[in-house]
């Protein structure tokens, strides 16, 4: 975060979403705080409180992508939850406390892999020690006796001579393991099968219920016994490129400290989480008839203690919500901002209008971003052979129609250019395998051709999502 500066984080957001700026603006300086807030001493850092977000707009403009990217940006912990999945306490469905359960979860996850990745290079060392005693065994000192009596009195071959034949298989084994090490440096065996023991990954869980009957739980069997139950192993036979993987994996599983996880996992989440609280207009008006007819006020009621900052427990340990960051967004279509509880409406201090796209924008979504849908498309149709070219004039033709078919039947936004472009090139994906040209154009009159005419009123219904 140090290196990037609110125009900076900007400049990162614009590779991937075109327009909204302000909204950009918004949440640079919103994560920029968060810095700044880290650099404070430590007495008062507690009194700097998120200042949480709600954007305005359409679907299909945005929203959600500015946060999940800006998440990414600085590899916080992020989830996405929609308002109407929650249900006031004491009805059956989802409880407001599983968004800090699902944020939590992230989070481990997160700094589990990061843990096990810095312990690949440990693991490493001994994988290949371990692939090498498979391939070349060392040999056992042989113990057996052909019957009780030489047990007792002795017989068969002299300890000097048992000795000195186990030191010769011992001294042909470490030639040979020293023959596969340097092998193994150089490649050469990578495709040769070995077989390992595997863990499996199967786990004995139990069902149950949260105390209101809210939310059902599993928790793991293994968990519950302080993990005292052995790890069930299965033989596979794989290649050593495959079975290196596998055994680095598990390697790398056992260094790290578990308990150091949940403890560096909670307090990333508390200090950097992200909550993304979509259709949150969707329980602000009570004339609002989709959806199950639950009190939205109760809802609101409930998330507002978690907005607030509050304490939440989880199966790790309490988390505190205080310093999360929470980004509201939604329609407001048919509700207002108002029509929120006053409470709530404090707790979302900055307000982001997000506008409707234009044709300008949909033409720069095809092309501009890293991600540009054409790219795609290419890219894909490239994997079997295909090169696709789009004519400039091509291109302001997909985003004059992706416009007007907005503008006449729903407004999706930008996921409407998703409905044109599978139609537009439905027959090339289709018949692709019985194309003899290496290269194909779409220009203007193919596009009128394959869409044009279905722009009419009876055939819209076709583009409709």
């Amino acid at each position: 975060m140090k290196n990037l500066t609110p125009r900076e984080i900007v400049t990162e957001l614009n590779k991937y979403i075109i327009g909204q700026q302000d909204a950009k603006r918004s949440v640079a300086v919103a994560l920029r705080n968060r810095y700044r807030r880290s650099l404070l001493p430590d007495y008062f850092k507690e009194e700097i409180k998120p200042k949480n977000i709600l954007m305005m707009g359409p679907t299909g403009v945005g929203k959600t992508e500015i946060a999940r990217r800006l998440a990414r940006l600085v590899d916080a912990p992020f989830v996405k939850v929609e308002a109407t999945k929650f249900t006031e306490v004491g009805y059956v469905g989802r409880d407001v406390e599983s968004m800090i359960r699902d944020l939590i979860e992230t989070s481990i996850r997160m700094v589990k892999n990061r843990k096990i990745e810095e312990k690949y290079e440990i693991a490493k060392k001994f994988i290949d020690e371990k692939i090498i005693d498979i391939l070349c065994p060392m040999p056992k000192k042989n113990t057996t006796f052909r019957n009780p009596l030489e047990a007792l009195f002795g017989g068969g071959q002299s300890e000097e001579e048992e000795s000195s034949s186990y030191q010769q298989e011992l001294t042909t084994a470490r030639l040979q393991k020293e023959q596969v090490r340097k092998q193994l440096e150089e490649g050469l065996l990578e495709n040769e099968m070995v077989e390992i023991e595997v863990e499996e990954n199967g786990r004995s869980t139990i069902e149950l219920f949260s105390g209101t009957g809210n939310e059902e739980m599993n928790i793991n069997v293994n968990d519950l016994l302080g993990g005292i139950l052995p790890k069930k192993t299965k033989k596979r036979k794989l290649t050593i490129k495959e079975a290196r993987k596998i055994l680095l994996e598990q390697e790398a599983q056992k260094l790290i400290d578990m308990d150091e996880v949940v403890t560096e996992a909670i307090e990333n989440a508390e200090q950097n989480g992200i909550i993304f609280l979509d259709e949150i207009d969707k329980i602000a008006s009570s004339s609002y008839k989709g959806g199950p007819d639950v009190s939205r006020e109760g809802v609101q009621r409930d998330i507002l203690p978690i907005v607030e900052g509050s304490t939440v427990i989880t199966k790790y340990g309490p988390v505190k919500t205080d310093h999360i960051l929470f980004i509201g967004a939604g329609a407001f279509h048919i509700s207002k901002i108002t029509d929120l509880i006053p409470e709530l409406q404090g707790r979302f201090p900055i307000r982001v209008k997000l506008e409707n796209l234009s044709r300008d924008n949909f033409r720069e979504i095809l092309t501009a971003p890293e991600n540009a849908l054409i790219k795609q498309y290419k890219m894909l149709l490239e994997t079997e052979g295909i090169k696709i070219h789009f004519h400039e004039e091509a291109i302001n033709e997909i985003a004059n129609i992706a416009y007007l078919v907005n503008e006449q039947t729903e407004n999706i936004g930008a996921r409407r250019l998703h409905t044109v472009l599978e139609k537009l090139l439905e027959d090339i994906s289709f018949e692709i395998t019985d194309i003899d040209e290496e290269e194909l154009v779409i220009d203007k009159a193919y596009v009128e051709q394959k869409l044009s005419d279905h722009i009419t009123s009876q055939d819209l219904n076709k583009y409709i999502i």
